[in-house]
């Protein structure tokens, strides 16, 4: 029990730091450990001892945390355990592999205090987690509807709200007028950059926007990709996106309404499309044009 609970907590370290931090430098052995960690190989003491060495080391900079033995008794799903493995294996990424031990902490499966809190930042995570069970509960309580398409539609609206919480939470977020846009950054659900084997470049973003600022609907509009208020610039160059999800061309916002939209840039479709092209000595910008204002959010690319 006690290797479980050092295990658990040395995992738990990792995933309360960005995946931006994780794979900067992470040495191939680690990920050779997890994968034995995984099938039983080695043992969750030797593997935390390489977790260890990586914090020593200041690979990882993170705040300390600690688990109690309570806690870990209520149970850790298995795909922890799994995840170390596809992560050793290539399966899925270093932000990927992080993002699924901060789903944990976030959704309250797992709870971590930080010892050093201040009484303000303690407060402030009481909070947080108040507003997250309020919200669970809402959406446990769906499933009192006797009525198959209520009860569908009071759970699609409640995970709607506690997705749109979460990226609320952890974003940069943009003021455009009265339109707020929320962006949590790559590695991030949705927030994907690769190249493939071909050498095409494919970038994924899912941004959450809600009318803040306004008693009236607003509108983000993109018909197509000669005539959309969204692009992604380096300087140099401007490129149209792949794909997106608006509804006939638009996202209408009610007062208060969160939305969540998808754009991929990538090969070239069309319609004054361009093909999307990574240079990795440019900065990249996500770009938003419209009527009631501009801004560009950076992305990070490098």
């Amino acid at each position: 029990m006690k290797a479980t609970i050092i295990a658990i907590s040395a995992i738990l370290l990792v995933g309360s730091i960005t995946p931006f931090a994780i794979a900067e430098g992470v040495p191939a052995w680690i990920k050779n450990n997890a994968g034995w960690w995984a099938d039983g190989t080695i043992s969750e003491t030797e593997f935390v001892s390489g977790i260890q060495h990586l914090i020593k080391e200041g690979i990882l900079v993170v705040p300390p945390t600690t688990v109690s033995a309570e806690t870990i008794q209520q149970g850790i799903p298995d795909w922890v355990k799994s995840n170390a493995g596809w992560w050793a294996d290539g399966t899925i990424s270093d932000g990927e592999f992080v993002n699924g031990i901060q789903h944990l902490i976030k959704t309250g499966i797992i709870n971590v205090p930080t010892s050093q809190s201040t009484p303000s930042q303690q407060e402030s995570n009481m909070s947080s987690d108040s507003e997250l069970a309020k919200l669970q509960a809402e959406l446990d309580n769906c499933a009192e509807i006797t009525k198959a398409y209520d009860r569908l539609n009071c759970e699609r609206a409640a995970k709607h709200e506690i997705t749109a919480y979460k990226i609320k939470s952890d974003s940069q977020v943009f003021q455009v007028g009265p339109v707020t846009y929320y962006w949590p950054g790559l590695n991030t659900d949705g927030n994907t950059f690769e190249i493939t084997s071909s050498g095409q470049a494919l970038l994924n973003l899912r941004i959450l926007v809600e009318n803040t600022g306004s008693d009236k609907n607003e509108a983000l509009f993109c018909t197509g990709p000669a005539i959309c208020n969204y692009d992604i610039t380096n300087g140099d160059k401007e490129y149209k996106y792949s794909q997106m999800d608006f509804t006939n061309g638009q996202v209408v916002l009610k007062p208060g309404e969160p939305k969540i939209f998808n754009m991929m840039f990538g090969p070239n479709i069309g319609g004054g499309g361009t093909t999307f092209e990574y240079d990795s000595g440019k900065d990249y910008h996500f770009r938003i044009s419209e009527s009631f204002g501009s801004d560009s959010i950076p992305l990070n690319l490098g």
